[in-house]
């Protein structure tokens, strides 16, 4: 409640069931009272991170200056806030510790570049993540990428930049701009603007499906069922993301629980299932990622003399 010239109104509830009105003043972010008595609540700006990555709040990657293969050395959140050690996420925390390898999601070459041809190493499981990766190699330079679903040692795979007028004939684990693979095709590990890596159909099983072609844009759909619209020189991985019996292993105790790094629930809680009746929802319109970003938004300025009501 609003008083007289940035006057706020606090309201108290006491004991004896009254509810005086005290008014109260804003004092550099903390609030104190008409007669100078500071008050408990204090309101300050805060930067809370976003729900839904729940990576942030189980480690930290410190990254080197140049890429590795060796295993990168992390820190252990354990669902806290970095900054402030507050618990953020409380059913994260302890597990195994795992080595984690530095994989990369960019498949690409420069325009213009010969194909890359590179030879897979090895193909193993990382328990950091839900998909295996593959150790591939060409002259004298290694990484780590998301292995696909057939990828095995000693195959052969190809990267290309190259947009070609006629559909290519891709093998597995080959990478190609969307607008070089014919209609149909599964693929992961796809981009959503050129250049940035791949973004969608990450995790184990996953995939997406390249739907139609309107105009200079392919229209894929990724695996929640929605469709979006990327431009054709985005890059995607042919084939679908390995390890895909990986959502369907049973988890056999809550000790393992434990071992994968997440503390026990209250048990209150409890997912509706199929049972409970769903609503059919219309499938969400295309969202398109080819529109660039604008540069210069214009500027407004709110003025509350110009409302009729204000006027004389």
């Amino acid at each position: 409640m609003f008083g007289k010239s940035g006057e706020i109104l606090l309201r108290l509830n006491l004991t004896n069931g009254r509810n005086p009105v005290l008014r109260g003043f804003l004092n550099n972010g903390e609030w104190t009272l008409g007669a100078g008595i500071p008050v408990r609540f204090r309101f300050r700006d805060m930067k809370i991170p976003k729900p839904g990555n729940s990576n942030y709040f189980r480690r930290i990657v410190h990254y080197p200056e140049e890429y590795t293969i060796k295993p990168v050395p992390t820190t252990n959140l354990a669902g806290r806030d970095p900054i402030t050690g507050r618990v953020v996420v409380g059913t994260l925390g302890g597990g195994l510790k795992h080595p984690y390898l530095w994989v990369q999601y960019k498949r690409i070459v420069p325009p213009g570049s010969p194909a890359l041809i590179e030879k897979v190493v090895d193909v193993m499981p990382e328990p950091n993540r839900s998909a295996h990766v593959a150790l591939v190699g060409y002259e004298d330079k290694l990484r780590y990428i998301i292995a696909t679903e057939n990828m095995k040692r000693g195959d052969i795979i190809k990267t290309s930049s190259e947009l070609t007028r006629i559909a290519v004939r891709a093998n597995e684990g080959d990478a190609y701009p969307v607008g070089s693979l014919p209609l149909g095709t599964i693929v992961c590990c796809v981009e959503y603007r050129p250049g940035m890596g791949g973004f969608f159909a990450r995790g184990a099983g996953t995939y997406c499906t390249l739907m139609r072609k309107v105009g200079q844009k392919i229209i894929i759909q990724i695996p929640t069922k929605r469709e979006i619209a990327i431009e054709q020189t985005c890059v995607a991985v042919v084939g679908r993301v390995s390890n895909i019996i990986h959502s369907s292993i049973p988890i056999g105790s809550p000790n393992n629980l434990r071992h994968l790094g997440y503390r026990p629930r209250s048990g209150l809680w409890k997912r509706k299932t199929g049972i409970h009746g769903r609503k059919i929802k219309p499938t969400p319109p295309i969202l398109d990622y080819s529109i660039p970003r604008p540069s210069n938004l214009p500027y407004y300025k709110l003025t509350m003399d110009q409302f009729p009501y204000h006027l004389p």
